[in-house]
């Protein structure tokens, strides 16, 4: 059985795969598919909602792995990760318009998946008790 940490990490790497995939395909969708347009999948409260699950997905996991195998250089990427997604959220749209906003939020979840990645590969090497 996946321990809490695994599981963590695991959740935070997809939540920032669903975030990425929302920015980059809604638009496509929605002309494709223009019945979606009234599930308000475009809605900035989106985003809220990311933040919400994913930031304490997020922390948790790194601080589990930092506390097993003592690198808290993956909090960096995490960290500056979570801020660009804040960013994007609250200031991207009015700031940088809908291109930017999306810019953005992809670069900080593909940064906060490569820190979830990295606290990952971090615990199997150190054989520490996260992974069996």
């Amino acid at each position: 059985m996946k321990n809490i940490q695994t599981l963590a990490d695991t959740a935070a790497i997809s939540l920032s795969l669903a975030c990425t995939v929302h920015c980059l395909a809604l638009p496509f969708i929605m002309v494709f598919l223009p019945a979606l347009s009234a599930a308000n999948l475009a809605d900035e409260s989106f985003h809220q909602w990311m933040l919400i699950a994913v930031i304490p997905t997020s922390f948790l996991a790194l601080a589990l792995g930092c506390k097993k195998h003592r690198h808290y250089r993956v909090l960096v990427p995490g960290i500056a990760g979570i801020s660009l997604l804040v960013l994007a959220a609250t200031l991207g749209h009015d700031l940088l318009g809908e291109r930017g906003e999306t810019v953005l939020t992809v670069l900080g979840a593909c940064i906060i998946a490569a820190g979830h990645y990295f606290n990952h590969r971090l615990c199997r090497q150190s054989r520490c008790a996260c992974h069996h």
